[in-house]
C-alpha cells in the first residue's frame, strides 16, 4: 500500500514562506517513478490543483493563483517531492494534500488514486 506522508505545514504571516515535503513508501517500486503532485482544499470549497511533477523532472503548475509564487520539485533517490511557497498570501491558507498518479505522465483527467492525510497551511494578514 503507497503512503503518502506530507510535512512543513503551519502557520506563516503573509508574505512569507513555507515548504511542503512530501515523502512516498510502501507500494511496489514503480509506484516512485509515478507523476506526484500537491491539491489543496478550503471547507467548503472544492479543491483546487496546485502543481505536478513527472519522475523526468517536467511540472506543471495550477491556475493563476499560484503561478510565479509556488514551484514543485522532487528529489528522486528520496522518493519525496517539494512545494516551494513564496509570497503567501491569506487566501492560501488551505489544507495541502500529496497525491501520486499511476504512471510516468501527469493525468489529464486530474486523477490521482493516491492521497495523503493532508497538512494545513495558515496565513494570517
Amino acid at each position: 500500500q503507497v503512503q503518502l506522508v506530507e510535512s512543513g505545514g503551519g502557520l506563516v504571516q503573509a508574505g512569507g514562506s513555507l515548504i511542503l515535503s512530501c515523502a512516498a513508501s510502501g507500494g511496489t517500486f514503480s509506484v516512485y517513478t509515478n507523476a506526484m503532485g500537491w491539491f489543496r482544499q478550503v471547507p467548503g470549497k472544492e479543491r483546487e490543483f496546485v502543481a505536478a511533477v513527472t519522475y523526468s523532472g517536467f511540472t506543471t503548475n495550477g491556475g493563476d493563483s499560484v503561478k510565479g509564487r509556488f514551484t514543485i520539485s522532487r528529489d528522486n533517490p528520496k522518493n519525496t517531492i517539494y512545494l516551494h511557497m513564496n509570497s503567501l498570501k491569506p487566501e492560501d491558507t488551505a489544507v495541502y494534500y500529496c497525491v501520486a498518479a499511476v504512471g510516468a505522465s501527469i493525468p489529464l483527467s486530474g486523477n490521482y488514486p493516491y492521497w495523503g492525510q493532508g497538512t494545513q497551511v495558515t496565513v494570517s494578514s
